[in-house]
């Protein structure tokens, strides 16, 4: 079961809601996400882009757009190279969509998942070479790619690379460089994704052309778009970015977003960061994992209503053949775990010979969130064995996966994520390893959550409700708020929808504040729980709308029900004990 904390961090509450106007719990949750002082809180509450850091901090920004604009100049042909992924399909857009504003003689190539694997390589440099390419940009890749560039730079061909992924012990021998996470890069905000690189050299770029600051700002949803996708921390700039950027998506003048937004169901809904994250962000890297990413591209660069909606129409459809896979590739990965040993493990290794190599993280995700254990998946490539990995918290899965090198032909990747090739013979021998080598203990291996405020039902108003969405864009780095409130009385209960999976109750608390409830989750295991702790004769009387004696703490979410023209408040149940 998990364990629910509530966090402690301290601060004059009081005078900062008075000081900001603002109720002492949205002042609480501000101080849970570190937004200390007045400045950063200003900031957090109000940041707009005229809060963005110059892009001319950014370490070769304005060497790159010297480069550029020679070749601009001379007509010389650019050719950007972007990934398969969200971000680098969106970095794509924003420098080709800048570019072509230039007048440059640009075009763009895209790797394909499983014939070229990520980023640049030799293939896509020989075939830039054949075509008389003079300038090679990268986008959201580039940084490990040492020996392609030297390689690039040896046919006599330009390179910049512009990208976001940690950098190794050396660096590739670029003509210009950009990435924040540089040592010597002086940019004060490290963590933007991909696109959101482009877009800033993009800012400078335009400037130095002499184009309005506007046109920069219309590419800022694309940014957006990507630094949800990628599951970027959304703090600082990337907050902004993400703030702003749904504003223009809700009022988008894309063809290929409005197509994407419209075959999804969605376009009399406000498009938020879940939608980006849940529904049209998948769509969008659908065809990367099971077609080619330049489908997608070619979405966003659609110039008819007709032909968006027939490449959104595709990309739904393939997303939805990626979720019957994933299911699939799931189902089959707990049925191993539940069968044998794994059960027991620590560090989960699972290898699916038959999965879709572009699934394995997808899948170690679920996995993980089901059992709460770092978890590897492992596919069958062509040549070798293929995973990707997704941890918990308590364990760096780099650092752990460091110790095993000798059994790797690749690996790489961050604490929380890692991706790796090896042989099939060194498969059990990785999962022994990582079970033999690792310190986690029974508390690492349960599930914590962190309680904002412990906060009566009674508390609770619309105009808080309405307050709350000061703290959007909900994601990493910046979770929605988590309330609670222990022994409600649970008058009454039952299932509704059409699948049966959504529970609506009617609560009290121990001051008499009634209140209506709603559980998205498994109805069945929820009535499971209530007859495990009450007893089947109280979960008859419950789920009756009769007297009872269940109560329930739980860990919820206010929100505001709006039904036949009548409003009214209730919680969102996010996890009951």
């Amino acid at each position: 079961m998990e364990k629910w904390v509530v966090a402690a961090k301290r601060a004059d509450f009081g005078a900062i809601a008075k000081k900001f106007g603002i109720d002492q719990v949205t002042a609480r949750l501000i101080r849970n996400r570190d937004i200390i002082g007045d400045a950063a809180i200003e900031e957090y509450l109000n940041g707009s882009l005229l809060n963005l850091h110059s892009a001319h901090l950014m370490k070769d920004c304005e060497k790159a757009v010297e480069l550029l604009t020679d070749r601009i100049d001379a007509q010389k042909k650019i050719r950007i190279i972007g990934d398969y992924d969200i971000d680098g399909v969106c970095a794509t857009y924003i420098l080709y969509r800048a570019l072509l504003l230039c007048g440059a003689n640009v075009d763009y190539d895209l790797p394909d998942r499983i014939l070229d694997g990520y980023g640049l390589n030799q293939n896509l440099i020989d075939l830039a070479n054949d075509e008389g390419v003079d300038t090679i940009l990268t986008c959201d890749n580039g940084i490990a790619a040492v020996e392609q560039v030297a390689y690039a730079r040896s046919l006599g061909m330009t390179v910049i690379v512009t990208d976001h992924h940690e950098p190794g012990a050396v660096l590739p021998d670029a003509d210009a460089l950009i990435n924040p996470h540089q040592k010597e890069c002086p940019y004060p905000y490290k963590n933007l994704c991909g696109a959101a690189v482009a877009y800033k050299l993009v800012t400078v770029l335009y400037e130095a052309m002499g184009i309005p600051q506007e046109e920069s700002e219309k590419l800022v949803e694309f940014a957006a778009f990507a630094t949800v996708g990628d599951v970027m921390d959304l703090t600082g700039e990337n907050r902004i970015l993400v703030k702003e950027g749904l504003l223009q998506l809700n009022n988008t003048s894309n063809l290929g977003f409005q197509a994407l937004i419209r075959v999804n169901g969605l376009q009399d809904k406000e498009i938020t960061a879940y939608h980006i994250g849940f529904v049209l962000g998948p769509c969008l890297n659908a065809g990367g994992r099971l077609d080619t990413a330049k489908k997608s591209l070619a979405l966003l660069l659609a110039e008819s209503e007709t032909e968006a909606t027939e490449l959104a129409e595709e990309l739904l459809e393939l997303n939805g053949r990626r979720k019957e896979m994933t299911l699939e590739g799931y189902e089959q990965a707990v049925e191993l775990i539940e069968t044998s040993s794994m059960k027991e493990d620590k560090v989960l290794v699972v290898y699916l010979p038959g999965c879709h190599e572009s699934l394995a993280g997808i899948i170690a995700g679920r996995l993980r969130e089901r059992y709460y254990r770092p978890t590897i998946v492992l596919t069958q490539g062509e040549h070798e064995v293929k995973g990707s990995g997704r941890s918990i918290e308590s364990y760096s899965m780099f650092e752990e996966l460091q110790k095993c090198g000798d059994l790797f032909l690749k690996f790489g990747g961050h604490p929380m994520a890692a991706g790796c090739s090896l042989k099939k013979e060194n498969v059990d021998k990785l999962r022994r390893r990582l079970n033999e080598q690792t310190t986690l203990t029974q508390d690492d291996l349960t599930e914590k959550i962190v309680i904002d405020v412990p906060m009566p039902l009674d508390y609770i108003s619309e105009r808080l409700i309405g307050e709350l969405s000061y703290l959007e864009p909900f994601g990493k780095g910046n979770s929605k708020p988590v309330f609670a409130e222990k022994n409600l009385a649970v008058c009454s209960a039952r299932v509704v929808g059409q699948s049966g999976r959504v529970v609506r109750m009617r609560v009290a608390n121990a001051a008499g504040t009634m209140m209506d409830a709603v559980y998205f989750g498994d109805a069945k295991v929820f009535r499971e729980y209530i007859e495990e702790k009450y007893g089947c004769a109280e979960t008859e009387k419950l789920f009756q709308g009769r007297k009872n004696a269940v109560h329930l703490s739980v860990i919820y979410y206010p929100s505001i029900n709006e039904y036949n023209g009548l409003r009214s408040i209730q919680i969102v149940v996010q996890s009951y004990q």
